[in-house]
């Protein structure tokens, strides 16, 4: 029996693609063609755009006030141990309470913003991210077939054939940042404010507290992570209302850093009485209840005080890079226009070349409107 044929006049079981514009690749398309006219043009104009754009953006940063106090090592009133050996230290009792003085030299105006600051502390490791349970810090209580196995080894425990999740559980969790941090000029306390520092959509979308007639019933037969001091129910001792999934601080955490070296909002600088402007130039001391250990995995600890930008912090490497990018563009334009010069075809060869695109063009279409028929 014969085959049948198609519309387009091929057989039905042929493979070969249908006689349309789009399959046989005959629809309208535009081939620049890269001449010196127009590749010199482009190069010039990123250089000489990127250069300004660069240099707004550094002056910008630079201007971004910021002081860094490392108090990794730090070590308490006529202590001979560092505090991150007591804390290192299993067998040690109590606390370590350190100071670190320093000065700034001139006054720091605007408002200024507490960080802390880690190195070599990986929180872009991918089963660190993934260890949490979105689900419970939204609220919903968890059992131990409905916790998310993402959390082990820091989901529960099993006590009296009776198991009981971490409220919250997982790695990033069990690894609150605990130091605390104050500030003093001279003899005076500089106010710190322990809220607003997290982002709205993470406070009033992402994290809401289990209901219940209060904190400590609502989060019942749960346990605190194992490396915490103080159930989650209990972080803020003197503002109730940040307490439970919604503490600012565990919030703040819970955003995992994109590197090893980062820092996170700490506290705001409560702008009252002699603090109304900013930060006055002075000597300063910050007082540490260190709890925080990170000499184990060769990691370092800072404070930093800073002001922000219409840019953000300081950080001067947008900047750099847009400097750097449009330099490259503007030398090699250079090199592109001394080998036109010296080595470009002349006029007649730019002829003859537009005349041999023109007939490729036409014989294209020529074969276009062949098939076409």
């Amino acid at each position: 029996t014969r085959s049948k044929m198609s519309a387009e006049g091929t057989r039905s079981g042929d493979k070969k693609p249908r006689d349309t514009a789009f399959k046989q690749q005959r629809l309208p398309a535009w081939q620049p063609i890269m001449t010196a006219g127009t590749v010199l043009p482009a190069f010039y104009g990123v250089g000489l755009l990127f250069i300004p754009i660069g240099i707004g953006l550094l002056v910008t940063s630079n201007n971004v006030q910021e002081i860094v106090v490392d108090y990794t090592n730090c070590k308490p009133d006529g202590g001979n141990q560092t505090c991150a050996d007591f804390v290192q230290n299993v067998s040690s009792t109590g606390t370590c309470v350190c100071q670190v003085n320093f000065s700034i030299s001139s006054d720091i105006e605007g408002s200024v913003y507490m960080y802390y600051g880690l190195t070599n502390f990986f929180q872009n490791h991918r089963r660190y991210v993934k260890s949490r349970d979105d689900d419970q810090l939204l609220g919903v209580k968890q059992t131990k077939t409905s916790l998310n196995t993402d959390c082990k080894p820091y989901g529960g425990e099993t006590i009296n054939n009776t198991f009981y999740p971490y409220a919250p559980c997982g790695a990033i969790a069990n690894s609150l940042f605990s130091d605390t941090l104050t500030l003093s000029y001279g003899g005076t306390p500089v106010g710190l404010i322990n809220t607003g520092i997290a982002w709205w959509t993470d406070k009033n979308v992402k994290f809401r507290n289990p209901s219940g007639s209060n904190l400590q019933d609502a989060f019942a037969g749960t346990l605190k992570p194992k490396y915490w001091q103080n159930p989650v129910y209990e972080l803020d001792s003197d503002n109730p209302d940040n307490n439970g999934y919604l503490n600012e601080d565990l919030i703040v955490w819970m955003r995992t850093a994109a590197f090893p070296t980062f820092r996170k909002l700490y506290r705001r600088v409560n702008h009252t009485d002699t603090f109304q402007n900013g930060l006055p130039a002075g000597n300063y001391t910050l007082t540490v209840d260190y709890k925080y250990p990170v000499t184990a995995f060769d990691g370092t600890k800072r404070m930093i005080l800073s002001t922000v930008s219409w840019l953000g912090g300081k950080n001067s490497f947008l900047g750099i890079a847009y400097i750097v990018v449009g330099c490259i563009c503007l030398v090699v334009g250079l090199v592109f226009t001394i080998i036109h010069i010296k080595y470009g075809k002349n006029r007649d060869d730019d002829e003859e070349f537009s005349k041999l695109v023109a007939s490729q063009r036409s014989f294209s279409r020529l074969r276009s409107n062949e098939s076409d028929t």
